[in-house]
């Protein structure tokens, strides 16, 4: 079997490295696509649908890979961070390793230092901790070597997950001040380029690759105000679509020389503020810096909705806003939220050239866009969910997949279903197609009927789908008997 994600897309396999359909190697799969050509998944997953087997693991949001060696999350117990590996026949734990610095007081919220998800090149392991840097792990759990990172300026913490490609591990580091895009060798650990990103403040989305028919293959950034290209070898910029979301979260969607990019973010005025903020830095202090300091303080604000919020605009940390604060004030009133189809191929800044249609309902908050089946899904916290012909945004169906919850995972695919999984630990399978329909619909409630909290994105291999709780690691599908991993 092949993975569908490398067979539709036009990915060079010397570049991004042979990966079967055993393997997960990154945060939602291949490519990031969250879609696999595997069969004999299953209709139902949930506690009561027999699952292969059930594990407890330690808590934390990172999502689970699948290597050739077994399952790899990142989790916490107490202030150390581990990375696990557990062994897909059983769940067994095969090794932990620990990063070698602990916390110094526990993590709290999902954007902790176990949310990035592990990374692998099918061998080994990289994983990445905000309060340290990337770590690298062998096929038995031994340290290949660690690089140090941050401090990271970022008030929610970094949620980006490295990823491979080819001899590189890329990291995304995009903070509220001094964002960067890393190369480092996979084997060495050393630096290979480092990439800044002027204008890009906090996010999260992990990036993913895009090979043209020539040249060099291409590092697909989803960053505030605009998706960007760099190129793998050297880091250089290709190509950027600007005026997106000032807050990205999820990852764009490469099919057939086309990427599909989601962006959404509550705006200034949803945030409480009701005062026109669409002004120069001059005029601005010219109306309110009463102290004739050249900065506005939080009593000088414009607005009496800011200083509630005064992280999201002071990105300095200095206590006042300045001309680039402020600049960055503007840009979040003008950016425009929307799912953007981009053609592939350009260079310089191509809005006007290469963007090919954008769609503004419905739009979804964290869960990433799936293309599937020649249908492009969003999903919308409260649970609606939307299907849009890809060649021209049009919808095709709008509907509900049961759980009127919010969503942090997102949706994965293979064998004719989509999976979703809520917050509350709700677990819809939706058949997909023209006519899509919603095939079951379950809770994951542990032996004590206390519900599971779900956070992260399941992954698709083995004939099963493999799901992480706060509590547990399910397997759902094929038993080893019958096509499951021996």
């Amino acid at each position: 079997m092949i993975i569908r994600a490398l067979t539709v897309a036009t990915l060079s396999l010397a570049f991004l490295g042979e990966v079967s359909a055993q393997e997960w190697t990154r945060f939602r799969g291949p490519n990031g696509t969250g879609v696999v050509d595997l069969e004999g998944l299953p209709s139902e997953i949930g506690p009561e649908h027999d699952p292969v087997w059930r594990v407890e693991v330690p808590p934390g949001y990172s999502s689970p890979i699948v290597t050739k060696q077994g399952i790899v999350i990142t989790a916490n117990e107490g202030l150390d961070l581990l990375t696990i590996c557990l062994d897909p026949n059983t769940g067994e734990r095969l090794w932990t390793a620990k990063c070698p610095e602990p916390l110094e007081k526990a993590p709290r919220g999902p954007n902790s230092p176990v949310a990035p998800s592990p990374a692998s090149d099918g061998e080994n392991v990289y994983v990445f901790f905000d309060h340290f840097g990337l770590l690298s792990f062998d096929a038995k759990g031994e340290l290949r070597w660690q690089m140090k990172l941050g401090p990271f300026n970022n008030p929610y913490g970094m949620g980006a997950s490295p990823v491979v490609v080819g001899s590189r591990v890329i990291l995304l580091c995009d903070q509220d001040t001094n964002s960067y895009l890393l190369a480092v060798d996979k084997d060495s650990g050393k630096e290979l380029w480092k990439t800044d990103r002027p204008g890009a403040t906090h996010g999260f989305a992990s990036p993913v690759v895009y090979q043209p028919k020539e040249g060099p293959a291409q590092i697909l950034v989803s960053g505030s105000y605009a998706v960007t290209a760099y190129a793998a070898d050297t880091g250089e910029r290709v190509w950027w679509v600007d005026g997106l979301a000032w807050q990205a979260k999820c990852l764009p969607i490469v099919h057939d020389d086309v990427v599909y990019v989601s962006s959404w973010m509550a705006g200034v005025n949803e945030l409480g503020v009701k005062a026109n903020l669409d002004m120069s830095f001059e005029d601005l202090i010219e109306n309110h810096d009463k102290d004739g300091d050249g900065a506005i303080s939080k009593a000088e604000a414009p607005d009496p909705a800011m200083p509630q919020l005064w992280f999201l605009y002071d990105l300095g940390k200095d206590g006042t806003l300045d001309a680039e604060d402020w600049r960055y004030v503007v840009a979040r009133i003008q950016a425009k939220n929307g799912l953007y189809a981009i053609r592939l191929g350009g260079k310089g800044n191509v809005k006007d050239s290469h963007v090919l249609w954008s769609y503004d309902r419905s739009l979804p908050n964290i869960p990433s866009p799936l293309f599937y089946d020649g249908l492009l899904y969003v999903l919308k916290e409260g649970g609606i969910l939307a299907s849009l012909d890809p060649k021209t945004g049009d919808e095709v169906k709008k509907g509900r997949v049961e759980a009127t919850d919010s969503f942090f995972a997102s949706p994965v695919a293979g064998d004719g279903k989509i999976y979703f999984v809520s917050q509350s630990g709700m677990a819809s399978v939706v058949e997909a197609g023209q006519d899509w329909k919603v095939l079951s619909t379950s809770q994951f409630e542990n032996d004590k009927e206390e519900g599971e909290e779900i956070w992260s994105t399941p992954a698709l291999a083995h004939g099963r789908i493999y799901v992480r709780t706060q509590k547990a690691i399910y397997a759902f599908g094929q038993p080893a008997d019958k096509g499951g991993p021996r």
